[in-house]
């Protein structure tokens, strides 16, 4: 995981309505105060990419030209930050008057591919610049010691200088040339960027078609006029209130809608001022279009159709694999398994799986320590459910069993918490199906009255979400990715003074967001099946999937990040989401059948497989029930649960309640 930033100042910004409805062009300023300086960005940076730190600026210039008439011009310089002079990219003759203004690059890594260290901004011999945080997993061939940055780089220095190419060729090989967008758009996998075209003074910025990786904006304002793109909110955003309670400027940042965003930056007819206008480009894939519609074509049975389906299922229910005959024994002897959906849907995540694992593109050179002890170098998100009990499963048949797994469980409740049980029992069932692995349940208990710092830090976050359930879920995230516990003992001695304290050092975090959106696991996906059937359903899995980028992942990528540690989302793999679009609906669930059975019936079915007879009846528990912070938030900010619910507590605003 890394942290990205870019600070553009005097330079006045044009955005369409489409963009941003409500946006008036401030008049840049060079030098006033602000809510937070270039330092504070850094340090939030820095805990997501401990690996390194650097910093880049580009100094633009108005020029008038006396050898052109008085033509204005743009010319750019490259520094590092402590340098006094700059590099120049691009230089004119007869400069007669010029304004500097810039854009400053910031990027901290946290490396794990390549077999060479990185320090980010990248600086090409061209000036282009780039910070990326992201992996690519396909559309860009990559070896196996290759670094991602390095090679997207190497990409885009290749690209055209304009918004598309339909006739751009390369001088040197005739070959049509890509570009931004087009590039961009054949990744595979979860990125943000930021990337400036020297040739062209454009500024590329963006992020994944489904938000996997967090990337946030501020738009000029009179108070602030700088614009400003970040992985996350430094810790200034939040303030103390004259009330004393915590104010964030929740209004401050946004998250950036993904896609492929560029600022032109020119001259603008008045040599005091530079302006940049800022345009939002189409997707140009047609596989990955396909995929952003989230259009399936079985959406409503006939009779016959749920019938036969009701059979197969209860057939394998009532009979389901047991870990007592190898896995692939079964497979091979039962010809109709090998083509069944569930068995498509099983192999999809565990190439997934083993895309965002696979051990000989794991980067362990920056630390000689963390080398040295690091048999651990992936861990689970795990409560024992569904989710995360075929992420494991899967997990084992993508690494050698010499490897350790840390299975990270939360609970303010001690041994007493839903998923604290059912994690203790999903150990259990693991260790019949693959007892070869040594699996190493980490158990972090929390009190949430003790959490004051790392409340306030979560509450930073989690920006620009703001509502108590975004921050119990943030607690418990963060918490989990930080690690730090103790191990399970399978004795069942609870007594904490004998309990051995233990910390992970897996720098990859496996984690199980996805699935309940695109297999129907939410509570309000049966209330919107129940009242408008197969259609209801369908469009209301459509509107989770199409707004998760802002409701979780964001949020997500940032709570678990700040440890140093790195998300991956198996289950929002481009080609898992492809194999579950092309299932009829009825198949991926079936909510006429009761809790534990209908609901993400796909899953079940993946989890018998797979000899996970227990874990494929559990009900769906998100982590702030299951894990009970939000009973222990409810209690603290509202005296009960009771009031809770009655003020609808999870979708309360947190600086609304303490202003």
């Amino acid at each position: 995981m890394c942290g990205i930033a870019v600070i553009v100042c005097g330079i006045k910004i044009i955005l369409s309505s489409s963009l941003h409805p409500n946006f008036i062009s401030a008049v840049p300023v060079l030098e006033q105060q602000t809510l937070f300086s270039v330092d504070d960005i850094k340090a939030v940076l820095r805990r997501r990419g401990p690996d390194s730190l650097g910093c880049k600026k580009v100094l633009l210039r108005s020029v008038v030209s006396s050898l052109c008439g008085g033509e204005q011009d743009v010319v750019a310089f490259v520094e590092d930050e402590d340098s006094s002079k700059g590099e120049a990219c691009h230089m004119g003759g007869g400069v007669s008057k010029e304004f500097i203004r810039e854009l400053q690059f910031i990027g901290a890594t946290l490396q794990l591919r390549g077999i060479n260290p990185i320090v980010q901004p990248l600086v090409d011999v061209s000036g282009n610049i780039l910070v990326y945080n992201g992996e690519i997993f396909g559309g860009i061939h990559m070896s196996s010691d290759s670094n991602d940055t390095e090679i997207l780089m190497q990409h885009l220095g290749l690209c055209c200088s304009h918004f598309s190419s339909p006739h751009n060729k390369s001088h040197t090989s005739g070959e049509r040339q890509s570009s931004v967008p087009e590039l961009l758009s054949r990744i595979k996998g979860p990125w943000a960027l930021i990337y400036w075209q020297s040739s062209s003074k454009i500024l590329w910025f963006g992020r994944d078609a489904f938000g996997r990786r967090s990337l946030l904006v501020h738009w000029p304002t009179k108070e602030d006029p700088r614009f400003l793109l970040s992985s996350v909110s430094p810790l200034a955003s939040v303030n103390e209130s004259s009330e004393g309670g915590e104010i964030a400027k929740s209004d401050f940042w946004e998250e950036l809608p993904c896609g492929v965003y560029s600022l032109a930056i020119g001259a603008s007819g008045t040599v005091e001022d530079l302006i940049g206008e800022v345009l939002k480009h189409d997707w140009t894939d047609q596989k990955l279009k396909d995929l952003i519609t989230w259009e399936r074509t079985s959406v409503q049975p006939k009779p016959e159709d749920l019938c036969a389906s009701r059979k197969v299922y209860s057939r394998k229910k009532d009979s389901p694999l047991t870990p007592s005959i190898p896995m692939e024994s079964k497979l091979a002897s039962t010809d109709y398994l090998l083509t069944s959906l569930p068995h498509r849907v099983m192999i999809a995540l565990q190439k997934s799986i083993m895309r965002r694992t696979a051990l000989n593109t794991i980067y362990q050179a920056t630390s000689v320590d963390y080398t040295n002890k690091c048999n651990t170098p992936v861990a689970v998100l795990f409560s024992g459910g569904l989710d995360s009990m075929i992420l494991a499963a899967l997990l084992d048949k993508c690494m050698d069993a010499k490897y350790e797994v840390d299975l990270l469980n939360v609970s303010f409740d001690g041994s007493y918490a839903p998923d604290r049980i059912s994690a203790r029992a999903g150990l259990k069932e693991l260790q019949k199906i693959a007892p070869s692995r040594r699996w190493k349940l980490v158990e972090i208990d929390a009190d949430l009255l003790k959490l004051t710092s790392e409340t306030k830090l979560v509450m930073s976050l989690i920006n620009p979400a703001s509502t108590y359930m975004d921050l119990n879920i943030g607690i418990a995230l963060w918490l989990a990715a930080n690690g730090d516990g103790c191990l399970h003992d399978e004795t069942g001695n609870d007594d904490t003074r004998n309990r051995v304290k233990y910390k992970s050092v897996a720098r990859i975090l496996l984690v199980g967001s996805g699935a309940d959106e695109q297999c129907a696991g939410y509570g309000r996906h049966r209330t919107k099946y129940r009242n408008g059937s197969w259609l209801g359903l369908k469009d209301e899995m459509k509107l989770d999937m199409q707004r998760i980028w802002k409701r979780n992942l964001g949020r997500d990528d940032r709570c678990i990040a700040d440890n140093g540690k790195e998300a991956r989302f198996p289950f929002l793999d481009e080609d898992v989401i492809r194999i579950l679009l092309d299932i009829p609906l009825w198949e991926i669930a079936d909510l006429d059948q009761p809790i534990g059975i209908g609901d993400k019936k796909i899953l079940r079915e993946v989890a018998h497989l797979l000899g996970l007879s227990e874990a494929a009846s559990l009900p769906k528990r998100a982590i702030q029930f299951g894990s009970r912070i939000a009973r222990e938030s409810n209690r603290k900010n509202f005296g009960s649960n009771r009031a809770a619910n009655q003020a609808s507590a999870g979708s309360v605003t947190i600086y609304g309640n303490n202003s």
